[in-house]
């Protein structure tokens, strides 16, 4: 056998090793994901590690309305996930913030927390890192001044001036953290990791059409509950939805039940009874 036909086999043993082994490692990562994803709702639903530190938990009881909603072992429950989502992240101040204090950390994960409370598996884990900024801040990225934002990069940045902000009227229908913690949650469930493909296909299918029609009722300027920035993009017209889901639940029943509930199917939980899961 000549030189150059060894070579050629050789080279083409190391494409078909290249090739397969290629193929074994997409399945085994394919079947991680959906063993993780099958399983880790169960798991996070029921072996939640340890229990909400007291400082933060007093927190929570002194100025966390969805907290009050729950019953007694909805609270603990909701304790026990904020503890894991604090543990989970990496809040760093940013701008003239000089530290992150206890109350910022139980207050945003709390948030998170509120919008995920039916989705027992879901803590943004492709979202690590939570920059905090005291005040609206200027977006190198966007070029203009925010008061928040989420990147697909996996960082999520909020104004903690309009944080607070956003939970002192728990009923006027706007809400940074909520509104900030949808956009992560929209993109979550569509990064491949173990936590991804918890929203029902059809329920999106369906919502997605709603947030069609009530995009162009704005635009053509008909009477809405929600606030013309939500028709500007369609995970803006999620995350303004949120808003008010949470703070005007049976405003938003009354206006549009469908859409109602259909996002009370993709979030499994009700505002108007918060002890409900489904």
């Amino acid at each position: 056998m000549g030189i150059i036909a060894l070579l050629i086999i050789i080279a083409l043993l190391v494409m078909l090793f290249y090739v397969m082994g290629g193929f074994i490692y997409s399945v085994y990562r394919d079947t991680k994901i959906l063993l993780n994803y099958f399983f880790r709702q169960h798991i996070n639903r029921y072996l939640i590690i340890r229990n909400l530190d007291p400082h933060y938990k007093e927190i929570l009881v002194g100025t966390f309305y969805y907290y009050h909603t729950l019953n007694n072992k909805n609270k603990r429950l909701f304790e026990k996930r904020v503890q894991k989502f604090i543990d989970s992240k990496n809040f760093i101040p940013a701008g003239e913030l000089e530290e992150v204090t206890p109350q910022m950390k139980a207050l945003i994960s709390a948030s998170a927390v509120q919008l995920t409370f039916g989705l027992p598996g879901v803590y943004f884990k492709h979202f690590e890192d939570i920059h905090i900024y005291p005040d609206f801040y200027f977006s190198e990225g966007m070029q203009q001044f925010n008061a928040g934002e989420v990147h697909k990069s996996g960082l999520i940045m909020l104004s903690w001036k309009d944080f607070v902000e956003g939970y002192v009227d728990p009923e006027n229908g706007r809400n940074l953290g909520l509104h900030e913690m949808a956009h992560a949650l929209r993109l979550e469930n569509m990064i491949k990791n173990e936590e991804y493909g918890y929203f029902d296909w059809d329920h999106i299918e369906t919502f997605n059409r709603y947030t069609v029609e009530e995009s162009n009722k704005i635009k053509q300027g008909m009477e809405s509950i929600f606030r013309p920035y939500a028709a500007t993009h369609y995970q803006e017209f999620f995350a303004v939805l949120i808003e008010v889901f949470f703070e005007q639940p049976q405003e938003l029943k009354d206006y549009h039940p469908h859409l109602y509930w259909v996002t009370s199917q993709l979030l499994k939980q009700d505002p108007m009874r918060p002890n409900l899961r489904i």
